[in-house]
């Protein structure tokens, strides 16, 4: 394909300005024809030559091969001359960038010398999760005299895996390393020595509870002896996590699903290093999927590999049901957590749900909440419809807050929290449930 370039555009002007002027001279007339034969000769010899550069560049993109939702990564591509040609080849070109990944910097310019090779990167913001594909690579190169863009398409295609945002668990463990957690609102836990579970007998130490005081192993020994404990261990976490229709609302960038894959995968790291299990079972999409509660180094990646494709769909979610197909698999007590957008049309099967897993496990119910809708009641009442909008957010925060006291009164704990403040509370709530030994 041949695409004008600016230099025959500038000369078709000139040669037009030429033309409008015999109009008033006509003794340039011949000058006119004579350069219109001219400059019509000059550009099909400069497109038949643009056209033979076609094929001398050969396309390689280097590129992660598995991306964290939400987060900007950079693309090269390595462009190669090796055509056995004296010319450098030079030009604009575009990648085919999944339609999800907002790009910055395209189109690139490149000018690549004849035997050289030339590196160039352009960054993405990756918008969605699941298998994703790079397409081949467009090339506009500029014929010899730059009178035309020869356009060609280069094959290059590749494949990519977005995940949930597992930079959040380097985030974690680097604050971890250095006792910094505070910062991102994580609460400090309390000191080893204090869990429920018994560890060792060591030496009494001035800054120990007397509490810790193990008299009969202090008087065989004739000196004070502490017991020492450590959070309990080897219990399970189970997420039962909503992919209905409800989870395709979204928070700036992300959806209300993605903000809680990032959320999963955050407090699934940190259970696991608490030496406890962890889970998974899905609901609300036509073909559920069910993690088995492990604690192996790579649950946390079986975790990623499970949900990374999934998108909610456009079901009705069935609580009940996803509650006892969950239960019929739990042999073990667990603490279950389930992740919705909740509704007041939820009580028939919602209250229901937990009742049933209330039986045998601990319950944990995490809500998310549309902060556009707290957006909208901070927002001053200026005229009539903006009134009957307060009044139709006010009536609806009502009726979730009656179904939240409904589940709190069946047993269930419960977390009513916006996307972006889901993974803070969930880990805060696992710790204090966790110390309470309510596991």
């Amino acid at each position: 394909m041949l695409i004008p370039d600016r230099r025959l555009l500038l000369a078709a002007g000139l040669w037009l300005a030429l033309g409008l002027a015999v109009v008033f001279v006509p003794s340039l007339l011949s000058l006119w024809q004579a350069s219109a034969v001219a400059m019509a000769g000059i550009a099909a010899a400069d497109a038949l030559a643009g056209r033979h550069r076609r094929g001398r560049l050969s396309v390689r993109r280097e590129l992660a091969h598995t991306m964290p939702v939400g987060t900007r990564q950079h693309v090269a591509l390595r462009l190669t001359n090796s055509a056995g040609t004296t010319e450098a080849v030079s030009g604009w070109l575009t990648d085919g960038h999944p339609a999800a990944f907002r790009s910055e910097g395209l189109p690139l310019f490149f000018k690549v010398e004849a035997g050289r090779w030339l590196r160039v990167v352009y960054r993405v913001t990756v918008g969605e999760r699941g298998r994703q594909a790079f397409d081949s690579v467009t090339l506009r190169c500029a014929s010899p005299l730059r009178l035309w863009l020869v356009q060609e398409s280069v094959a290059a295609r590749d494949e990519v895996r977005v995940f949930p945002n597992f930079a959040r668990v380097a985030h974690y463990t680097l604050l971890a390393t250095d006792n910094r957690l505070s910062q991102i609102g994580i609460l400090q836990r309390r000191r080893r020595g204090e869990g429920m579970e018994f560890l060792q007998l060591r030496d009494y130490r001035q800054d120990d509870s007397p509490r810790l005081i193990d008299w009969k192993a202090s008087s065989r020994v004739g000196r004070l002896i502490a017991r020492e404990h450590q959070d309990e261990r080897d219990q399970q976490i189970v997420f039962l996590l909503d992919c209905s229709a409800r989870m395709r609302a979204r928070d700036g960038d992300l959806s209300h699903f993605d903000h809680t894959l990032n959320a999963l995968s955050l407090l699934a790291y940190v259970a696991l290093r608490q030496g406890d299990a962890v889970g998974l079972a899905t609901f609300g999409h036509p073909r559920p999927r069910v993690l088995p509660p492990g604690k192996s180094v790579g649950t946390v990646q079986a975790l990623m590999n499970a949900v990374f494709d999934l998108e909610p769909s456009l079901q009705v979610p069935d609580y009940l049901a996803a509650a006892e197909s969950l239960g019929a698999r739990l042999r073990k007590r667990a603490l279950v957590i389930l992740v919705s957008n909740l509704r007041d049309e939820d009580d028939d099967t919602l209250l229901p749900a937990v009742h049933y897993l209330r039986r045998r496990h601990a319950v944990t119910v995490a809500s998310l909440r549309e902060t556009v809708l707290d957006e909208l009641l901070d927002a001053p009442v200026r005229d009539f419809d903006a009134a009957l909008t307060r009044a139709a957010g006010l009536e609806y925060l009502q009726a979730r807050r009656r179904q939240l006291a409904l589940m709190r009164h069946g047993g269930a704990q419960i977390l009513d929290v916006g996307p972006c403040e889901l993974p803070v509370a969930l880990i805060n709530h696992y710790w204090a449930r966790k110390r309470a030994g309510a596991l």
